[in-house]
């Protein structure tokens, strides 16, 4: 189980733009509850990333995703590690999203990835030559974040990226 931070206001909307600004905002109508707004909005977004994971094809069972203001908490039992760690990064990339707090059941042990926040300015070759000394070996970097990835030159900065560990040789 673990705690992970992302940076709030980076990554993609779950929802329409007019819908993630109904939080409250302390200038509603008396009848309006603001706790009662946010609790739908979290709802809604919470639906909203089960959708994602699942039309991503990562393989999650009895997947349960949580959000309270900017913490989600994801919870169920994942095939391996990659899939784990991809997991996090689709909830914690997303907008909105502070911190995510896994409790992921891994059914093979394998050696954790690390994390690495994209900079203004990175590409992967760049990304690549930082950690693994060598810009060439980008792919490992691309191919370990797919299905999040499409394309090895549309990162941006905020975006948390898996850094797989080198295979042994």
């Amino acid at each position: 189980m673990g705690l992970f931070s992302f940076i709030k206001d980076a990554g993609a909307k779950l929802l329409g733009a007019d819908e993630e600004e109904k939080a409250p905002a302390g200038q509603q109508a008396p009848e309006v509850d603001p706790a009662e707004v946010r609790r739908k909005i979290d709802q809604k977004r919470s639906l909203a990333l089960i959708r994602t994971i699942h039309d991503l094809g990562l393989e999650v069972e009895d997947l349960q995703v949580s959000i309270h203001t900017d913490r989600a908490e994801v919870r169920g039992k994942v095939p391996d590690q990659a899939t784990k760690e991809k997991v996090v990064l689709v909830v914690g990339n997303t907008r909105g999203i502070a911190q995510v707090q896994e409790d992921l059941e891994v059914d093979a042990a394998e050696q954790e990835a690390t994390f690495y926040t994209v900079e203004s300015g990175d590409t992967l070759w760049k990304i690549s030559k930082e950690q693994y000394g060598e810009g060439g070996k980008y792919m490992l970097i691309f191919e370990a974040n797919k299905p999040m990835l499409t394309d090895p030159d549309k990162i941006y900065p905020g975006q948390v990226l898996r850094i797989p560990p080198l295979p042994a040789a």
